[in-house]
């Protein structure tokens, strides 16, 4: 018996106010290819208020190694922590609820962890699912190397050793050796995580075979404030590890500062106000190019040029701040910033 057929698994899902989404994620694990006596799926719902908890605990009635956990902090990390200490595992996977797993998803994670055993952690694709054009619009910026730069995750240009993934499994001695995920972080939580076991000296491998699917968001407010708290937490996960995570993080507030610095440039005269200019429109000529390569729908490649400068600007005009906040003024995060976005 292969080393895999032993492991003993725990899913952990982060959850509020989710009760269009968790039904599915949840019968997308029940559907999976796995031994269900060797699984537990920890929901860690955050006191929600519309009747996601009611769902879970069905769940929970008629499935055993499906359990709820109330979250009374209702952060992400902390939900995180209270899945990942409630049950002894071998592989640890986190998960969320707008997110359903393919039927081979632990299966081809574990199989992952026989071959490399260099990995601490192994993620997979994901493929955005859109609820309508603007989700389309959004799910195909955020699937473009324009849109998101080389975050192999999304992109799926890539496949090995990368520096990030997202709904990673991870290996018990991971947490072992890194500990768990930073309670002071609402957002950027993962991509802290996954920086400190690098720096640990663990691995993190993407293959292409770890097949999810996410429901994307389907408003450009919800993408602006997600991503603009992307930017700003991102600072002070900087902050406190002294050290920039990666660095096409500053790809976005270079761009913003470009744009705000436009005064500068006048001191120069006409010359300056041209090479101003032509960076702007250099911006959004590859911005519509990288659109129409991801569609060739004249509805929908305005849709996702648009996402394109929401991401951009939002993470930019968040990162800024963040500078501003944590590096200038030595503040701690502001309230309505760690409030989640959905």
């Amino acid at each position: 018996m292969n080393e895999s057929q032993s492991y003993t698994v725990s899913i952990v899902i982060p959850c509020r106010n989710e009760k269009n989404y968790i039904a599915d994620c949840l019968n997308s694990i029940i559907q999976t290819d796995f031994d269900k006596s060797r699984l537990h799926v920890l929901v860690c719902d955050g006191e929600s208020t519309d009747g996601t908890d009611e769902i879970i605990r069905d769940f929970e009635e008629k499935y055993p190694f499906i359990h709820y956990l109330k979250n009374t902090h209702q952060t992400t990390p902390h939900a995180l922590n209270l899945g990942l200490k409630a049950r002894t595992f071998d592989i640890g996977i986190i998960l969320g609820a707008h997110a359903e797993i393919d039927k081979d998803y632990i299966k081809n994670c574990l199989q992952v962890f026989e071959v490399q055993k260099e990995a601490g952690c192994v993620g997979g694709i994901i493929e955005n699912v859109h609820e309508n054009n603007t989700s389309e619009a959004i799910g195909m910026a955020m699937s473009s190397v324009f849109g998101v730069g080389n975050a192999h995750f999304r992109t799926g240009t890539k496949s090995g050793f990368v520096d990030t993934v997202a709904f990673g499994a991870y290996r018990k001695e991971v947490f072992e050796t890194c500990g768990y995920f930073d309670e002071d972080l609402v957002r950027n939580q993962d991509d802290e995580f996954n920086y400190r076991i690098l720096k640990n000296g663990f691995k993190i491998w993407l293959e292409p075979s770890v097949k999810s699917k996410y429901f994307v968001r389907a408003s450009f407010k919800k993408l602006y404030r997600q991503y603009f708290q992307y930017g700003y937490w991102k600072v002070f996960v900087n902050k406190k590890h002294n050290s920039i995570t990666t660095l096409r993080q500053l790809v976005p507030a270079i761009w913003v500062s470009y744009l705000f610095g436009g005064a500068n440039f006048l001191f120069l005269g006409i010359p300056g106000l041209l090479i101003y200019l032509s960076g702007i429109a250099f911006y959004i000529a590859a911005s519509k190019l990288f659109a129409i390569k991801q569609s060739k729908n004249p509805g929908l490649f305005i849709k996702i040029m648009f996402s394109f400068w929401i991401l951009h600007f939002s993470y930019g005009t968040g990162y800024l701040k963040g500078i501003v906040h944590f590096l200038i003024l030595n503040k701690k995060p502001v309230p309505k910033d760690s409030r989640l976005s959905r």
